[in-house]
């Protein structure tokens, strides 16, 4: 059975917003999304950080979870070991849907989730805790879900942009194409991104449930051993 430590900052407001047809934010890929999950309403110490912690080594991968034939450059991992975190000044992970969709799904395909954070609308928290988060040994990607929106508090894309050494400027393209069919043309007010920070892929997805649906389970999953196999540089 696996323990999950939280981790939850501080915020110094519950303002954060991701475009949502009803739910908690401004991304506009939310306005079919069900719910958003970009608040949390914690106001305790700035460092009193809600975890879930999964502690499990990992070795060498070879992993393929859509069965590409990815041959070049370095191994696919065998298994995948994510970070999640969620941008939020109104959830908590007790109460973090989307959070969960993305663990429940990473687990269904085999992989695991060895630590789940959340975080309010700060740009230098979740500039950092991703960071953080990509440099722990025993993480080999980063999702982030929440403050991919348009309102000033829609800090997450920012933030993450400043770290990471590449970005890929496909995942996003291709994740505002899967969702233009529910959205329409809202789908110019999302924002997901993604890139990598120290050798580690990381994805920033919209707050809604059926965004962190579609972005895991589509688009992260199938690509995921492969890409980290290819930033970690390791043969």
């Amino acid at each position: 059975m696996r323990v999950t430590e939280r981790r939850v900052s501080d915020h110094a407001d519950d303002s954060e917003q991701d475009h949502s047809g009803g739910g908690h934010g401004h991304d506009h890929h939310d306005h079919d999304h069900g719910n958003k999950h970009d608040h949390d309403h914690n106001h305790d110490n700035e460092h009193d950080h809600e975890e879930h912690d999964h502690d499990h080594g990992h070795g060498e991968r070879d992993h393929n979870h859509d069965g590409h034939d990815h041959s070049h450059h370095a191994p696919d991992l065998e298994t995948v070991s994510y970070a999640v975190l969620t941008v939020s000044s109104s959830r908590t992970l007790d109460d973090d849907p989307s959070g969960d969709i993305i663990e429940s799904a990473v687990e269904s395909a085999g992989d695991e989730v060895v630590r789940r954070e959340l975080v309010g609308d700060s740009f230098d928290r979740v500039q950092s805790t991703v960071h953080r988060l990509a440099e722990r040994a025993d993480v080999d990607c980063v999702v982030t879900t929440g403050g991919t929106g348009v309102t000033p508090d829609d800090v997450t894309v920012e933030a993450v942009r400043g770290i990471l050494q590449t970005e890929l400027p496909g995942f996003g393209e291709l994740f505002r194409d899967r969702s233009r069919e529910a959205v329409g043309t809202a789908v110019i007010g999302t924002r997901a991104t993604a890139g990598i920070d120290d050798g580690v892929p990381v994805f920033c997805l919209p707050g809604s449930e059926n965004a962190a649906r579609l972005g895991i389970e589509e688009l992260i999953l199938p690509e995921a051993a492969h890409l980290a196999g290819l930033a970690s540089g390791e043969d």
